[in-house]
């Protein structure tokens, strides 16, 4: 270690005015310094000093382990959860130059937690509490006599599959029973005709209220908590637990690549106007530069949102005569827009609004594919590609790579058959991972469980009755 905690709280009061000028505005950060083996345990806890336990953060652990000792990983500089205040942890064996960099790193990430419009809903006040709370309730199921751990294991194994199948905007309003009730009224009635005299009535139906859900449901562990009346209370209660921190962690999985642009673009200001001597300003030249290395072949999230802020502050500093004119842009706000954008965007609509076709052809970016032991590449930034190229990324960005399972009838053929139904969209579901999440999902119900699907572009079933699976043409 070249460095002394004196200096680094030196370093660090330096680096809040410079926040502080640039007008970001983050929570406070208590920082704590970590060895390797208590690094990869926070990586096993997503960064939690506290998770309840379960087999597979060890496996995570211990893979993480693995592979940083042989050295086909290495590890983070430094971890940051979303609370309040926030908490980093630093690197033990870091350079002090890299103590600094990481520190002016995370202050941009903890402007983005507090600022960003999609982690309003996540009480960050209460993070480190929630989570504390959450592992003393699971541990109080364990020992309870009549439960114990292979119970606990059995439901957090379903629910941990099953955990992501849940709304990803979680800025939509989940409606009340009564407020869907309303809305199917409202659908019910008839369209206003003006020639209503001279055309004749269409029959009316009334909306079929006793339907359960009334209305396509996503949040499926929820559904299950609220619907399958065998559950106990402490099932019940895990299932709200992995439900409750899912959510914590969804805004996080939507903005990945928005957060780390952010952090690299401030955390390189914030460097640059620190005046560093020469040697640790060569040492961050060469460290910023490898966080923003492009990765072959893969999306260096880092380098990627760095280069579409960059792109925009750009773009409305100087805007082309084009964009005078059919925006009314008149230069001088790039600061103001990155801002604004931090705040309201996600990484969906960040890609989509704001990755040109300049910017794209900049990165040379391109599509690939495997092709038996070689990989091809399909798709180059030309004029007619590049667009296909933005939307097989947006597509792979966040939870846009999950697929969107609903649930709509909980009594199928009034034989308490679970049905729910796949919003396809060109991707196929793999059947191997179907076949186990069905599997999860019909032991929780307890029931059968049908999900309607394409494959081939033909609709199939997918039933799974607690001892078979199936795969079954659609009529």
């Amino acid at each position: 270690m070249n460095y002394t905690l004196e200096e680094l709280q030196l370093w660090d009061e330096r680096i809040m005015e410079k926040v502080a000028e640039f007008g970001l505005d983050p929570f406070p950060v208590n920082y704590e310094i970590c060895d390797h083996f208590q690094m990869l345990g926070f990586i096993a806890y997503s960064g939690m000093p506290a998770r309840y336990p379960h087999w597979s953060f060890g496996k995570t652990f211990e893979r993480q382990k693995t592979l940083y000792d042989y050295g086909f990983a290495g590890l983070p500089y430094e971890m940051v959860i979303n609370s309040n205040p926030s908490l980093a942890y630093l690197m033990r064996d870091n350079s002090l130059l890299l103590q600094i960099l990481t520190i002016a790193h995370v202050y941009a990430h903890s402007d983005f937690f507090k600022n960003n419009f999609f982690f309003r809903h996540t009480k960050p006040e209460y993070t480190i509490e929630r989570f504390k709370a959450h592992a003393d309730r699971v541990r109080t199921y364990i020992e309870a006599p009549g439960i114990g751990q292979e119970r606990v294991d059995r439901i957090m194994d379903a629910a941990h599959a099953l955990a992501f199948q849940c709304r990803r905007n979680l800025e939509i309003k989940r409606l009340s029973i009564e407020e869907q009730k309303n809305r199917l009224w409202e659908k019910a009635e008839p369209v206003f005709d003006p020639w209503q005299s001279i055309h004749q009535r269409p029959e009316w139906k009334a909306p079929e209220l006793d339907r359960v859900p009334l209305e396509p449901d996503e949040d499926i562990l929820l559904f299950i908590r609220d619907f399958n009346y065998q559950l106990t209370d402490w099932e019940k209660d895990l299932l709200s637990i992995v439900h409750e921190e899912t959510e914590y962690f969804l805004p996080q999985m939507e903005t990945k690549i928005m957060n780390e642009g952010w952090a690299s673009l401030w955390h390189k200001r914030i460097m640059e106007s620190l005046n560093l001597p020469q040697d640790l300003h060569l040492e961050f030249m060469v460290r910023h530069n490898q966080v923003l290395t492009p990765t072959p072949g893969q999306i260096n999230p880092y380098y990627l949102g760095y280069r579409i802020f960059e792109n925009i502050e750009k773009r409305w500093n100087q805007p082309s005569v084009q964009e005078q004119r059919e925006f009314g842009r008149q230069g001088g706000d790039g600061l103001k827009k990155i801002f604004q954008v931090r705040e309201s965007d996600r990484d969906v609509s960040f890609i989509r609004q704001y990755l040109t076709e300049d910017l794209i052809r900049d990165m040379d970016l391109f599509e690939h594919e495997k092709r038996g032991d070689e990989r091809v590449v399909t798709q180059v930034a030309d004029d007619e590609n590049w667009q296909k190229i933005k939307e097989t990324l947006l597509k792979g960005v966040g939870t846009a790579s999950l697929p969107v399972i609903k649930i709509v009838d909980s009594d199928y053929q009034n034989r308490r058959v679970l049905y729910l139904q796949h919003d396809y969209d060109g991707r196929e579901l793999d059947i191997d991972y179907a076949e186990k999440t069905l599997r999860y999902m019909q032991q929780l119900w307890g029931y059968e469980v049908i999900l309607e699907t394409f494959l081939d572009d033909k609709r199939h079933h997918l039933v799974h009755d607690g001892t078979q699976f199936k795969t079954l043409r659609a009529a």
